[in-house]
């Protein structure tokens, strides 16, 4: 049994996790510098990264049912311990699960930090048009 691709796959899809991290933490920056050039161009490299991770992933998953394996964690458990490089495997496995929960949280915080722009700026836009007078608080305190 032949394991080298998805390790393969494991492999480079970590450095692409790596880059999407970096990325993403570009943005962060760029959205507090309200630099609207570097924002369009991190989500132009964004979009081909997260293409790769999406089709990665479904490659990992067809290898896996290819050699009778669910195409989950119990899986490739079960692969692993068939494999004299399985604690290889659940390393890489578990280092792109890693970096893909730092991306997520990581999103979810530039996620915050788009929403409250948007909110600022249709504040903004509602007092140069007259239609609603500045207040300090809304009605729930926030």
């Amino acid at each position: 049994m032949n394991a080298t691709p998805l390790l393969d796959l494991f492999n480079e899809d970590i450095g692409h996790t790596e880059q999407l991290l970096e990325l993403i933490e570009t943005e962060y920056h760029a959205l507090g510098e309200n630099d609207l050039t570097g924002l369009q161009d991190i989500l132009a490299n964004k979009q081909p990264l997260l293409n790769i991770l999406d089709q990665h992933g479904k490659n990992r998953s067809r290898l896996l049912q290819d050699m009778n394996f669910s195409p989950d964690r119990s899986g490739l458990q079960m692969l692993a311990q068939q494999l004299q490089n399985g604690e290889e495997l659940i390393q890489a496995s578990e280092r792109l699960s890693e970096l893909l929960e730092q991306c997520k949280v990581a999103n979810l915080r530039n996620g915050r930090i788009i929403r409250s722009n948007q909110q600022s700026a249709a504040c903004m836009l509602d007092i140069l048009r007259g239609s609603e007078t500045p207040s300090l608080y809304d009605s729930t305190g926030g």
